[in-house]
């Protein structure tokens, strides 16, 4: 078994949207994931979260779970719409409370509580007049995440401002693969992305003055990058992708400014960044998190313009996403942003892998291959906590099988299988590995 310095946190992590379902019970108004779900043809297997892990009406369940699984932490997320129906306006009182019971449970359980305000699910009312696409966003994610740590703040100390920028902006505003399911290129990717940064910024602050000894910080979903070869063309195309993916958030997040080499390849499609910008976004952070599924090698090619790269897929093991097993490459991403950007604190905030699973006679679930896959990611966060990465957590994603979104359920990730038709959970043995690590 491996050896974690005392105190080090082991969670797993859920997002509001992939389990919880009861889209407009209590109030709750629609985001643009429940919108885009409803669109013919944009998720793999027809589906949607209405019901999902139905987690609104189980929570309890799924608490005794965790505590089953010996967890430190539980990282899950905020659905604005449960706050602010049309995303402005007073809090929902039963929104509020849902979130605040749930807090309660846990603290009870002891396990500690990380919120992350914003996994993805905009309300639609603000999609409808730009979303991230509008600087006014900024005004409108603060007093949604003032409403939430005021209320939550006594009790909750640890937050993430946003999970995964370059996914919602790029999947959603530049591909289309994502809600809102835009398809305006580089500039709308960009401009997104300044928005969102900017709000992070401006809302630290906030976040400190509501709550008493706050944690705040930021994930980032990070590949560490490679050339399919050592031609110049290759290499060139690995710098653009680690340009676009890695440097263009952690650069002004903690260099305060963006990488100049992208700022020339985007030309007229970068963001418009009025002064103060930069210095508002590169607010200290008290931690970054990194969600790693795989590595990327890239050659030159013609995807993502301008990055104009392809990926490679060396020989290898695969999950079903179609990502290489690559353990080496969360200790690669761990060690290289610590060395170029001293965070004081990281957290892998998100960890995992979707492998077809399935209920054997027994009715257990031997996911040998998920629990295999956890045992390498963990050796090598702990080979980077000993080489001076200051890791103090990881969070495996995630608890539950859940809704994959574009890939509807066609994906299973979490180490606790769900039986969508049944609501019927079961610990897989990746679970029972999780459970413990925890304990040791």
């Amino acid at each position: 078994m491996l050896s974690f310095p005392k105190g080090f946190v082991w969670g797993a992590a859920t997002a509001a949207y992939q389990i919880e379902g009861a889209p407009a019970e209590d109030g709750k108004g629609p985001s643009i994931w429940d919108t885009f779900t409803h669109r013919p043809g944009v998720i793999a297997d027809g589906t949607n979260g209405d019901v999902a892990c139905d987690h609104y009406h189980r929570w309890p369940e799924d608490v005794a779970l965790m505590r089953a699984l010996n967890l430190d932490a539980y990282r899950f997320s905020i659905a604005w719409t449960r706050i602010q129906p049309n995303g402005r306006g007073p809090a929902n009182p039963a929104g509020l409370d849902f979130y605040s019971r749930l807090v309660d449970a846990l603290l009870e359980a002891g396990i500690t509580p990380y919120v992350t305000l914003y996994h993805w699910d905009l309300p639609q009312a603000l999609e409808d007049e730009g979303g991230w696409l509008r600087r006014g966003i900024v005004d409108d994610y603060q007093v949604y995440a003032d409403l939430v740590t005021r209320a939550l703040g006594d009790r909750v100390k640890h937050w993430a401002t946003f999970n995964e920028p370059w996914v919602f902006t790029w999947s959603g505003y530049a591909l289309g693969e994502d809600a809102p399911g835009l398809k305006l290129g580089a500039r709308g990717a960009l401009a997104a992305t300044h928005h969102a940064l900017l709000a992070h910024g401006i809302t630290l602050p906030l976040i400190r003055a509501n709550v008493s000894d706050a944690v705040a910080g930021i994930v980032l979903d990070l590949n560490h990058v490679e050339p399919a070869s050592d031609h110049p063309e290759d290499v060139a195309a690995a710098r653009r992708w680690d340009g676009c993916q890695n440097r263009w958030y952690l650069d002004p997040l903690f260099k305060c400014h963006y990488p100049e080499d992208m700022l020339k390849l985007y030309g007229s499609a970068a963001p418009d960044v009025l002064p103060g910008d930069l210095d508002q976004i590169c607010a200290p952070l008290d931690f970054l998190g990194v969600n790693f599924y795989r590595r990327s090698v890239v050659a030159a090619g013609t995807d993502l313009p301008p990055i104009d790269m392809q990926r490679h897929s060396p020989a290898g093991e695969y999950t079903e996403m179609g990502w290489e097993v690559s353990p080496n490459g969360l200790y690669d991403i761990l060690k290289g942003v610590s060395d170029s950007y001293h965070p004081q604190a990281m957290y892998v905030t998100e960890n995992g892998a979707a492998f077809a699973d399935v209920v054997t006679p027994d009715g257990a679930v031997h996911d040998e291959r998920r629990a295999h896959y956890l045992r390498k990611h963990f050796a090598q966060a702990r080979q980077a906590l000993s080489d001076g990465v200051p890791l103090k957590g990881y969070f495996v994603w995630s608890l539950l099988d859940n809704f994959e979104w574009a890939c509807g359920f066609e994906k299973r990730f979490g180490v606790i299988y769900t039986d969508y038709a049944t609501q019927r959970r079961i610990i897989k043995d990746s679970g029972h590995y999780l459970a413990q690590m925890a304990a040791s």
